[in-house]
């Protein structure tokens, strides 16, 4: 038996025009739908957009939704994926900052020297996803990101499980290559000059 689609009484009340089935539905999908947006553009701004873009979709959507197809989060995600490819293809004339900012859920806050270090991190990762080829990029996020499942995933990407996996396997392989060589970067940033000899 298929599980009942959790986002269809919420839709119905979006048809409805109810202000606070409005107000539930961002907190319920907009976390997620920024974080999938700047991770896959690596712009919090962009990203912002894509989520804004993506909830007048459901504003119109709403009131003639029919469950059958597919669950609404999963049209939710294909819309957002949608509107990242329209801005990465809008894009591909103009290089991607080297500066690439994540947006920052809000969590307690760590110690400075340990948001610094983390700071560091996520550069660097953000840097390696945008080095990915767009596909690799997409799969990753989905699945590390947004936790969704090879099948959710799969689906999302509408490819097979195997070429998911497939995409995924480069993926990992080419972003543990490009940590690897940002951090050998950093590592010999950090050595002193030699000296020379007389």
């Amino acid at each position: 038996m298929k599980e009942p689609d959790p986002d269809i009484e919420l839709l119905a009340r979006i048809g409805n025009n109810e202000p606070e089935a409005v107000k539930e539905m961002v907190s319920r999908k907009l976390p997620r739908l920024l974080a999938l947006a700047s991770r896959l553009l690596g712009d919090a701004e962009e990203a912002r957009d894509v989520a804004q873009e993506s909830f007048l979709r459901i504003w119109k959507t709403a009131g003639n939704w029919r469950s059958g197809h597919a669950r609404f989060d999963t049209w939710l995600h294909r819309v957002t994926l949608n509107l990242c490819y329209d801005r990465m293809r809008r894009r591909k004339e103009t290089p991607l900052d080297d500066d690439v900012r994540l947006i920052e859920i809000a969590d307690p806050a760590p110690a400075p020297h340990e948001q610094c270090q983390a700071d560091g991190q996520n550069a660097q990762m953000a840097a390696a996803l945008a080095a990915l080829p767009d596909r690799q990029r997409e799969a990753i996020v989905l699945q590390y990101y947004q936790e969704l499942s090879n099948t959710e995933a799969a689906a999302l990407m509408e490819i097979s499980v195997e070429a998911l996996e497939s995409l995924l396997s480069r993926a990992r392989r080419n972003l543990r290559r490009h940590l690897a060589e940002s951090a050998l970067a950093v590592t010999e940033d950090k050595r002193p000059p030699r000296r020379g000899t007389r």
